[in-house]
């Protein structure tokens, strides 16, 4: 929350414009993983999903300091928000019996719960959470390729 009688306290701006910053980063490596491989939604899309969560976190966390005993509806509130952007990537073709975008509607998801734990300061959590998928994206991508999925008949 800031604190109007002190405007110029540096941690009062800087922590919550690193967290940000953090989230922002962190979002964009994913997204630019999914803009390199020309899906729908890509670098900015992740970006502002990931810091948009940041900043609804922090909102919360100004609002009432921690222990915040309704943070978990704030989470509660991204997780389920959030879902309707990743519907909007799914596709169902019509055609074939095929359904793509669900793996970009789940990086997008996924992107937002690093914003999330950058907003709670759970930096190795979100961290963490980055390089794990990008290692499931990127590099599991041959993997898959070489284990096509079975057709219904």
């Amino acid at each position: 929350m800031i604190d109007w009688a002190n405007l110029t306290d540096v941690h009062q701006w800087f922590d919550p414009f690193a967290a940000l910053v953090i989230a922002t980063l962190l979002g964009g490596l994913i997204g630019l993983e999914r803009q390199l491989h020309g899906h729908w939604a890509g670098l900015r899309t992740h970006m502002t999903v990931s810091m948009g969560s940041a900043v609804f976190t922090l909102t919360a966390l100004g609002v009432a300091p921690p222990p915040v005993p309704d943070a978990t509806r704030v989470v509660q509130g991204i997780a389920a928000g959030i879902g309707f952007l990743g519907a909007g990537t799914i596709l169902k073709l019509s055609d074939q019996m095929e359904i793509k975008g669900l793996t970009t509607a789940s990086s997008i998801w996924l992107t937002a719960a690093i914003g999330t734990a950058t907003g709670l300061s759970m930096f190795s959590l979100a961290i963490s959470a980055t390089v794990i998928t990008l290692i499931v994206l990127a590099f599991l991508r041959p993997l898959e390729k070489k284990f096509p999925p079975r057709s219904k008949e």
